[in-house]
């Protein structure tokens, strides 16, 4: 009895040393942008501020104030006139600020607010005035730049100038009842009792500032990093900080107890982890030069750029609030006939501009939704996910009856007569149907894209129906590959151009050549996702053939490590195939592991598996990406990089428009030389500050140019489908309340 005791003790603590981690789905902050384009007539922005009832007000360089219009998240916003109270509009503004959560206003004769029923007027004697700042009992520090003037009721308490220098900024701290005041070269005070200018640092080329850390820290913006001041120690600490995303700094600010900065190429917020979010490009401002950064409405950030306001809004979400919003982006403007397609042809971002656009990989992309929904399904049994279910799997049926070759899958179909107006239209074949166009040439990705769909449907959906579809897919796809000699053989006959798995083919490229190894996985993968469901023994047989006899289990078990380019001696298609890391191939990879790990022919070959495709998991480590990391978690492995594969998810951003990104001008990161691998930086960048890409892309890509906003991906591959990869592992929950 002891004995036995002692062994399920011994069971309890291996299950609980070795169990997989799951994390547990509570709200996080998820950001996104509103945008409020201006007229390029209005002016010169200059600062924008919002009051305590939410009303945000901005003012340009002609004394106009100006109001955000209409604008919310992906439909962007105009800054509009403001005429709510007219007779603002005879007062010659030349600033506004905050006094008291109340917008207040200079002009070249007073400082003055429609808060506190106007009581506030208070005339000064500086006819070019445009800097000032508040302390308590209505008590204003104003200046030109040139002069200072404090003043109370229209009484001047003190008048004094900043030597050889010009006054660029001025803040007040309440703890010590001083003013701060920046000039371009240096760092004073002025007390308000017994009124007197104190310069307490000497610099050169600042060009902002705020107060930090509850008034304990100034930091001092520059033409070339920033600097920071120990109010207390009264000396800079440190040297001046240029690792930064860009050091032309020309605004800062304390929002909310988070340090903002402003620059020449966007703005960024500094992290505990002393790091950088950085917001950049379109997708989240309307420009780029950033000249005002304020609190905004709900704890927003308000982003004046010269091109407009870019409002950064803080939501708090779980990773299954991020599923229903993708999951209504997609069902909305992202189904073309059951495809998971893009949304193209936009005008600079306008969603409502766009088309449904065709693809070379329109089967694999709604192959690798569809796998998505069909997890959702088995979670949840949400009835919406198994209609999602069905219409996905019709288009993807079509692929195999609309074109004439049996057996074989069409890239995508389209309605007939607009052949030239799709991508690559040399390759449309006008079907038997004179309504109906298909798409030629189709590949392996997306072979392997089907069977991963078919075998995840056939083993995790029960309706009956949907099941023996999805079963007789994988058969028809697999016999004809066996049939044509393990070969996709096209309309004319021809075996396609990538739709290769024979030995003569797969055998002629060197073994540190990746596709030996990737076709080798991915056929075996197949056949046996294929002899799973319909115990076929052509498909055992051959697979075991093909490893035993044709070595493509030694390629299979090759480790990554291995991989390079070819050398020189070899073919000139080997060399072509093999110039970089091929991120195309890392996707056929794990979506092809599925059906490999889960459908193994035995537990030995599971276990070589499970090797393969850690082995190669470990290659892929630095790119923190999130679908790599969660179809690892399906071998049961403790560490998968869950902490990495939920970055991925919670970091991804909402708007998923191709925008220009630019991050190599970045001072923050550290470059690589060139390499094999085509990593670029020693850490991967957050995918809200990168382009737009899905699980093919290289996530070390760091800018994009010449997009403009023109397309909208769809999140039904990028983003759902491995968020329910992981709700169905197991490895993310529900949310918790």
């Amino acid at each position: 009895m002891r004995t036995f005791r002692y062994c399920i003790l011994i069971a309890f603590i291996f299950c609980r040393t070795y169990a997989q981690s799951v994390y547990q789905d509570k709200p996080f902050w998820q950001d996104y942008s509103i945008k409020y384009y201006a007229d390029k007539s209005s002016g010169t922005l200059q600062s924008a501020y919002t009051d305590r009832n939410g009303a945000i007000q901005i003012i340009n360089t002609n004394g106009d104030l100006l109001h955000p219009h209409d604008g919310q998240f992906l439909h962007p916003g105009t800054l509009k006139p403001d005429q709510y109270y007219r007779f603002t509009k005879d007062k010659n503004l030349t600033a506004l600020s905050l006094y008291d959560q109340q917008l207040v206003y200079l002009t070249d004769k007073v400082v003055f607010s429609n808060a506190w029923a106007g009581k506030l007027f208070s005339a000064h004697s500086l006819p070019k005035a445009r800097f000032f700042a508040g302390a308590p009992g209505f008590t204003f520090l104003v200046s030109d730049g040139s002069s200072l003037a404090l003043l109370k009721d229209s009484k001047s308490l003190w008048t004094g100038s900043l030597p050889n220098d010009e006054v660029i900024g001025i803040r007040y701290q309440p703890g010590t009842n001083q003013f701060w005041v920046l000039g371009k070269k240096s760092l004073s005070t002025v007390s308000v009792a017994g009124p007197k200018l104190t310069k307490v640092l000497d610099g050169a080329n600042f060009t902002a500032f705020d107060l930090a850390a509850q008034g304990k820290k100034v930091m001092v913006g520059t033409t070339d990093g920033y600097l920071e001041f120990d109010v207390a120690a009264k000396k800079q600490v440190g040297e001046v900080r240029r690792k930064l995303p860009w050091t032309e700094i020309t605004a800062v600010a304390e929002v909310d107890g988070k340090l903002w900065f402003g620059s020449t190429k966007g703005a960024f917020a500094l992290r505990p982890d002393g790091k950088f979010d950085y917001y950049n490009g379109e997708r989240w401002l309307p420009g780029d030069e950033v000249v005002h950064i304020a609190e905004g409405p709900k704890k927003s950030v308000l982003i004046l750029t010269k091109a407009g306001l870019g409002q950064i809004v803080f939501k708090q979400m779980t990773l299954h609030d991020k599923a229903v919003f993708f999951d209504k982006q997609v069902r909305s403007r992202h189904i073309r006939v059951g495809f998971n397609a893009t949304l193209s042809g936009m005008d600079r971002g306008d969603i409502s501009t766009g088309y449904l656009d065709d693809s070379d990989n329109d089967g694999l992309w709604t192959s690798m939704y569809l796998g998505g929904e069909i997890f959702r399904y088995a979670v949840t049994k949400d009835p919406e996910a198994l209609q999602n279910c069905r219409e996905s799997l019709d288009a993807m049926e079509r692929l195999y009856t609309i074109n004439p070759v049996p057996g074989f899958p069409a890239r995508s179909f389209e309605r007939s007569g607009h052949i030239k107006e799709l991508s690559d239209p040399e390759r449309w074949q006008h079907a038997s149907n004179p309504e109906w166009d298909w798409k030629s040439t189709t590949s392996s990705d997306e072979a392997i894209g089907h069977i991963f769909a078919f075998g995840a449907m056939a083993e995790l959906i029960p309706d009956k129906d949907l099941k023996s579809r999805a079963i007789m897919l994988m058969d028809t796809l697999m016999s004809h590959i066996v049939k044509n000699d393990m070969y996709l053989i096209d309309f004319d006959g021809k075996p396609t151009q990538w739709g290769k798995w024979h030995p003569s083919y797969v055998n002629s490229f060197p073994t540190n050549v990746g596709d030996r190894k990737l076709n080798s996985s991915n056929i075996v993968a197949m056949l046996q996702t294929a002899y799973h469901f319909t115990k076929k023994e052509k498909y055992k047989k051959k697979a075991f053939e093909l490893m035993q006899k044709h070595g493509y289990y030694a390629n299979m078990m090759r480790s990554m490590k291995e991989i390079g380019r070819a050398g020189e001696d070899a073919d000139e298609h080997s060399k072509h195939m093999s110039d970089g890391w091929n991120h195309s191939d890392d996707e056929m990879y794990f979506v092809g592991y599925w059906g490999l790990y889960r459908y193994a022919f035995n537990d030995t070959l599971k276990t070589r598996y499970k090797q393969q495709i850690l082995d190669h998991w470990q290659a892929e480590r630095p790119e923190k990406e999130g679908a790599w990391n969660l179809f690892t978690a399906m071998t049961g492995v403790k560490d998968f990089d869950l902490k990495e594969a939920v970055w991925y998810l919670q970091e991804h951003p909402l708007d998923l428009i191709d925008w220009n990104i630019q991050n190599s001008h970045r001072k923050d990161i550290e470059r690589l030389p060139e390499n094999f691998r085509r990593q670029t930086t020693r850490e991967v960048l957050p995918p809200d500050e990168r382009p737009i890409q899905r699980h093919n892309g290289n996530m070390f890509n760091l800018d994009r140019k010449g997009r403009n906003g023109g397309s909208e991906h769809s999140a039904g591959d990028i983003w759902l489908m491995p968020y329910w990869l992981g709700r169905y592992l197991g490895v993310i929950s529900g949310p918790v309340k």
